[in-house]
């Protein structure tokens, strides 16, 4: 199984699997910081000769490319019985389950509550000037969140978003998880990230404030696991047994209990303290595979032109 989701949490879920069935599961991580594009690639240069049974995508964009290139195949699993159908493909070529949500975090000791930031739009004000940060649009579940903004923005007011986070002195860092410790760390004072990130500087103890962003306005980009079977998987009937179980009502309630502290997609599922019903959220109405083309796109244009100014930008500030 190759997965972009942490090792951490993905390792008890499939020695627990293992423990159940007595399949033997090895699992191939992603780094960090090309986190889901590294074995989007890797999966895409072993299409003729599949060395993977499942890939458990940590967002549904990477999922929807291995379908537009015929990497994956359809698999219904009856485990996913209670699964809203909206966070899975239509076709069954991949499944969404136990999703993490993008928050905007921000330094209690640097930022009151009344002066949080609501919408990532509010990253652009005076009072935030080079003081926020976000991860590389490159990868990530923040490549998902630029290309829901382009989506559901239009191309000329995304544009305008990155442009005049850059001009307001935004810093791109190198992963969700430096935006945290960052701001924890105060130095930087708001930014964007996942949950699970979020919920693990709670942990840490942290002052940090945690805001659903957008939920007064575009709504809030809700970022599923996806379940997906690969084509010509050598062990597929092993495979779809690992994904009957990964889509059951246990894994998302184990998901929710660790520090990831994931939301539950069935309705009504229960959910521990910190974790919020996703019933209580307002989504980003986003078709998730209508963005798979729209971030390639943006990978090889806009975004990769963007970061690139920004690099070269930083280097001439800090002299030659």
């Amino acid at each position: 199984m190759y997965t972009s989701v942490d090792d951490i949490f993905a390792r008890p879920v499939a020695t627990r699997f293992e423990q159940a069935t007595g399949i033997k599961v090895r699992l191939v991580p992603d780094t960090e910081e090309t986190k889901s594009t590294g074995l989007l690639n890797r999966l895409l240069a072993e299409k003729d000769r599949p060395q993977a049974d499942v890939f458990w995508s940590g967002d549904p964009v990477r999922a929807a490319v291995l379908k537009a290139k015929r990497v994956s195949a359809p698999y219904r699993s009856p485990a996913a019985a209670g699964l809203p159908p909206q966070f899975s493909d239509p076709e069954g070529y991949w499944t969404g389950f136990s999703a993490r949500a993008r928050v905007l975090i921000f330094n209690r000791a640097l930022v009151s509550d009344r002066e949080a930031p609501r919408s990532v739009m509010d990253l652009l004000d005076e009072r935030f000037r080079g003081k926020s940060c976000m991860a590389n649009p490159l990868f990530g579940t923040t490549s998902m969140h630029a290309a829901a903004l382009f989506a559901v923005l239009g191309e000329k007011r995304a544009r305008d978003f990155f442009e005049r986070f850059a001009s307001n002195g935004g810093r791109v860092l190198a992963s969700n998880g430096d935006v945290r410790r960052q701001i924890a760390n105060g130095e930087c004072a708001v930014g964007i990230t996942d949950t699970d990130d979020a919920n693990v500087a709670l942990l840490e103890g942290k002052p940090i404030g945690v805001v659903y962003a957008d939920q007064g306005g575009m709504g809030t980009v809700l970022i599923p696991n996806c379940a997906v079977l690969i084509a010509g998987a050598p062990h597929a009937a092993a495979g779809r047994r690992f994904i009957d179980y990964l889509l059951g009502p246990q894994v998302e309630q184990a998901l929710a209990e660790s520090a990831a502290a994931q939301i539950p997609l069935r309705v009504g599922a229960p959910v521990p303290h910190g974790v919020t019903p996703v019933d209580t959220l307002t989504p980003m109405p986003l078709e998730y595979d209508r963005l798979a083309p729209l971030l390639e796109q943006l990978t090889v244009g806009y975004l990769k032109d963007w970061v690139e100014r920004r690099a070269s930008g930083e280097q001439s500030a800090s002299g030659p």
